[in-house]
């Protein structure tokens, strides 16, 4: 059961500062950007070369933030906010361009073959029957350290209630003397930072690869939608709750329905649960889980 649990919550990790980014931007320019998942595979692939050119791997993670944060900003202001004049349903169809731009541009200039970090073997940790990787461990440390720190962002700071304004009213804020186009620049920097450093935790044991954005972007999707897009906490909540269907998908025992011992789904039916997830929340809850806090903030 613990095993359970810690499997849920490791993979929360993996889909919750990425979903979490998502739902920020959403917020404040209102149309869903299909290429932020490519950030995380940018972010991986930059973090991967800067470990093997000699940086250390915090270092190298930190300065992939950096420079993902940069590039998401840099395509705000050049690509998407002229596509936002057209209206959102234009602007998502340039992100998706952009993001098979990106996918292009990677497989040309890095590969097709999943670049693993080298790193030292070490034995997993254990406690009784619960085992858990030292880079697991790391990884679900940082996203809840970071979920805490943006959740006394949201809540108890200037920025955080400009934030939360622009994304209710822009034009009330405006009214009020808020500088709007500065609070998107931020968040724009912010959310790439978010999905390059969750790419680069996920690349430390799966490796960095072209297709890490296409394997995130159902159930990341499915979690930002799920928890209400434009509500970055209410992602984290969706983002745990597609992480507990997979686990369970891929960790019940159906044996006793073909008379074996041992039968268990492929791990193909990931994609499948949150396939499930995402139309049944889209068919009884539209607007979320939280839609009532969407509307508010």
């Amino acid at each position: 059961m613990f095993q359970f649990l810690i499997d849920t919550l490791v993979r929360t990790s993996d889909l919750a500062l990425i979903a979490l980014g998502l739902s920020l931007v959403y917020g404040l320019v209102k149309f869903p950007n299909i290429a932020h998942v490519q950030y995380a595979m940018l972010g991986a692939y930059f973090s991967y070369f800067l470990h093997a050119a000699g940086v250390p791997m915090v270092a190298a993670i930190l300065l992939s933030c950096c420079a993902v944060g940069l590039l998401t900003l840099l395509l705000h202001l050049l690509v998407f906010r002229r596509l936002l004049a057209s209206g959102p349903a234009i602007t998502m169809i340039g992100s998706l361009a952009l993001a098979m731009l990106m996918v292009a541009f990677s497989l040309g200039v890095f590969g097709s073959f999943p670049l693993m970090f080298k790193l030292p073997l070490t034995p997993a940790l254990q406690v009784g029957d619960i085992r858990i990787g030292h880079t697991q461990l790391y990884a679900l440390a940082t996203t809840v350290i970071l979920l805490a720190l943006l959740a006394a962002l949201l809540f108890f700071t200037r920025t955080g209630r400009a934030m939360r304004a622009l994304s209710s009213n822009p034009a009330l804020a405006a009214a009020s003397g808020l500088n709007a186009e500065h609070i998107t620049r931020l968040v724009n920097f912010c959310s790439g930072a978010l999905a390059a450093l969750g790419g680069s935790m996920l690349a430390i044991t799966s490796g960095a690869h072209v297709n890490l954005g296409h394997d995130m972007l159902l159930p990341v999707f499915a979690a930002a939608i799920l928890g209400g897009l434009g509500n970055p906490l209410g992602a984290v909540a969706g983002a745990f709750l597609i992480a507990l269907t997979e686990t369970v998908v891929t960790n019940l025992n159906f044996g006793w329905l073909f008379g074996k011992p041992v039968a268990f789904l492929p791990v193909a039916y990931i994609s499948a649960a949150s396939f499930l997830i995402l139309l049944l929340a889209l068919l009884l809850k539209p607007y979320g889980l939280f839609d009532r806090e969407v509307r508010r903030v």
